[in-house]
């Protein structure tokens, strides 16, 4: 069996290599002819799959290692009758420590904030419990969910007036609610002049041209942190010249993140062709508990943005991707995916321990963020 993989999935050959010849590749210039004598295909969210790829493959199981499938031309692989499957929630608590990260680097204290979800799935989702068992005040808008899964939801102008507003949809064009530019000008206008926006869904979903000119109006009233863009990878340096934090789709990029996802694309292939599984997510990887951080004093939640700092500095993030534009020695597009293939090891807060302050007011929100407490 033969599978052709993109290069940037994680350990790949530790979870596949005994089921398979693996052939590793750049996700973004697959070619037909790369996949053609290809039993299965496994790729991340740069990759278009559809029948431009595929026709005439041998190609029988397509597995994406992300939550997202805008990627795949899902009516094609029907019609092909491919088996195809996404790894959904897989980096949902990376996104979310992204978001954590970004607010504590602004010096933002959700607390004392309303939070604003667009799109309460595996991501939103993961969002609104941490904050909700924080006791933070959330709006949530998904158009798919009900007041009896999510009793916080309401309509979108609503979450729009938030001072917060954290983006956490897929990409979608067609349905009865499609995600394409569902923030125009029109609906970006709504925003109040304080707000902190954050896009680490889909780019598309924010039209981006309309975001750039309302910054431009509003004269930086307003703070936006964009990990995801529109026409990636090809971004608008403009509006990354505007934006508080700007980053090259690595919210969901954690370390452990990237491993489940590919685990949980093993598991499917697995099931798929009848194999038994040989290598499971705890063998690969390890829970590095030795991390410990010293207690930082202040106040609550300055004590617990410093801690978040500590682990995540996303503020490396933000300047690689400047310097790297303001380098001018690549292409914006190659560098971009350079910076995101080259992507450093970042581990997520279960992975470090922190003695107990006996303060609930900074112990409880940091147990909720996933950090482990020694009394």
């Amino acid at each position: 069996m033969k599978i052709v993989v993109d290069e940037n999935i994680p350990l790949a050959g530790a979870f596949f290599e005994s089921a398979a010849e693996l052939i590793s590749l750049p996700g973004r210039a697959l070619t037909a002819a790369d996949v053609k004598d290809a039993d299965a295909l496994l790729v991340r969210s740069v990759t278009r799959v559809d029948e431009a790829l595929l026709q005439g493959s041998k190609v029988k199981f397509v597995g994406t290692c992300t939550i997202g499938m805008d990627h795949l031309d899902q009516a094609y692989l029907q019609r092909a009758g491919i088996a195809y499957t996404n790894a959904p929630g897989c980096n949902a608590n990376s996104v979310v420590e992204y978001v954590y990260a970004a607010l504590s680097h602004l010096n933002v204290d959700w607390h004392q904030r309303s939070v604003g979800i667009i799109g309460c799935g595996n991501v939103g989702g993961a969002l609104y419990r941490a904050l909700s068992s924080q006791g933070v005040e959330c709006r949530c808008y998904d158009p798919f969910l009900t007041r009896e899964q999510n009793p916080d939801l309401t309509d979108l102008e609503e979450v729009l007036q938030c001072d917060i507003v954290s983006m956490h949809t897929p990409l979608t064009t067609t349905g009865q609610h499609p995600s394409r530019h569902m923030l125009d000008y029109t609906q970006l206008r709504k925003l109040r002049d304080d707000v902190v926006l954050l896009n680490c869904g889909r780019g598309a979903v924010i039209d981006n041209r309309a975001l750039l000119k309302l910054m431009q109006e509003r004269d930086n009233h307003i703070q936006v942190v964009l990990d995801v863009w529109e026409g990636e990878p090809e971004i608008s340096v403009d509006l990354l010249n505007r934006v508080q934090l700007g980053s090259p789709h690595i919210a969901g990029y954690s370390f452990d993140g990237k491993l489940k996802g590919t685990a949980m694309i093993y598991q499917a292939f697995c099931r798929h062709f009848g194999l038994t599984e040989k290598v499971h997510l705890a063998d690969v990887l390890p829970v590095t508990l030795n991390n410990r951080l010293a207690m930082p004093e202040g106040d609550a939640w300055q004590v617990i943005g410093q801690l978040i700092e500590k682990v995540y500095a996303i503020e490396a993030d933000d300047r690689a991707l400047r310097e790297m534009v303001a380098d001018g020695t690549e292409p914006v597009a190659t560098g971009f995916d350079r910076l995101r293939k080259q992507y450093p090891v970042r581990r997520e807060f279960s992975n470090y321990r922190v003695a107990a302050s006996g303060n609930p007011d900074i112990d409880a929100p940091l147990a909720a963020l996933g950090f482990n407490l020694e009394s």
